[in-house]
């Protein structure tokens, strides 16, 4: 049986994230006391009591929800001695998430990787004036309709285009606002179940991120990077690889890039895997898994009865 981990990407984020872990287990708690000194930010304090609004600041929940990743992968090696090759043999992120997977298979430093998303956070933020973009979720709508979509609402140089391809029937489209509440009416008359407009501030993983991107590539340009311990599919490419200039371009290219996490799911199953586990907050990778493969074996770790259970079946 070969076996993925699959880590999640903003949007996941909750106040209480890790609390669980960090009072059950010292290595959770060590962890997230390294992140705090790596960003000089008392992080864990604002995942564990908030406020909401500032944990939902892209600077901040990028970091965080990597930190939930991270701990529960800690605990999984010190607690249930998880090998790399043996247990894992792949690994995934969505958009941010592919840094946890990174960091959680020995390509980044805990510390680097922190901090990269901290940046990542803060590009991001900077690359659009607030109000400016906006991201819709279409629930019902296929790949070619999306895309028909974003095209037919696209008006003069405003951009409109397909960002994730999460699964069946669950795409999100990203761009311009007023391009992006175009398209989320004229869904209505396209077949498409529904529209509905994504409490983000900014219209990632569309080319109105090109900033970003470019600050992005002057800071991973400095970045220390090995060879992870397994390969990493690429949201870019949906590719496995393990090398790190490789790995950088992709990460750089994958801030304006779509998504493309239902060819991912694919990918993993196409190497003959059959088993992916969803490390950290929330459970929205799991679901997204069961949706591209009804057959695929999909759980969640996030809790302390979630990893021990984890530990007893591996």
């Amino acid at each position: 049986m070969g076996r993925a981990f699959t880590f999640p990407g903003q949007g996941s984020q909750a106040v209480g994230m890790g609390q669980a872990l960090a009072q059950s287990f010292a290595a959770a708690r060590e962890l997230f006391e390294e992140i705090d000194e790596a960003l000089k930010q008392p992080l864990s304090r604002l995942m564990w009591s908030g406020p909401e609004a500032d944990l939902t600041l892209t600077e901040n929940a990028q970091p965080a929800l990597m930190a939930v990743s991270l701990a529960v992968m800690r605990v999984l090696e010190r607690e249930g001695h998880l090998e790399w090759g043996r247990h894992v043999q792949l690994v995934a992120g969505h958009s941010l998430g592919e840094y946890s997977a990174l960091a959680a298979a020995g390509a980044f430093s805990i510390p680097d990787a922190a901090r990269l998303l901290k940046a990542r956070g803060r590009a991001m933020q900077r690359a659009v004036p607030v109000g400016q973009g906006a991201m819709a979720a279409l629930l019902g709508a296929e790949l070619a309709q999306a895309e028909e979509l974003a095209k037919e609402a696209t008006r003069g140089d405003e951009v409109c285009v397909v960002a994730n391809d999460n699964a069946p029937g669950q795409i999100v489209i990203s761009g311009h606002k007023a391009a992006i509440e175009r398209a989320a009416e004229l869904s209505k008359s396209k077949g498409i179940k529904r529209a509905i407009m994504l409490p983000v501030s900014a219209p990632f993983h569309s080319p109105l991120m090109k900033p970003a991107a470019r600050e992005m590539e002057d800071v991973l340009g400095d970045a220390v990077l090995a060879p992870p311990r397994v390969p990493i599919i690429s949201n870019v490419t949906a590719e496995p690889t393990s090398d790190p200039a490789t790995i950088k371009r992709l990460l750089v290219e994958q801030v304006t890039a779509r998504v493309r996490w239902r060819e991912t799911i694919a990918s993993l199953l196409d190497r003959g895997i059959t088993s992916v586990v969803e490390a950290g907050a929330g459970k929205i990778l799991t679901g997204m898994a069961k949706r591209i493969d009804k057959e695929l074996a999909a759980v969640s770790i996030e809790t302390p009865q979630e990893i021990e259970a984890f530990i007893k079946a591996l």
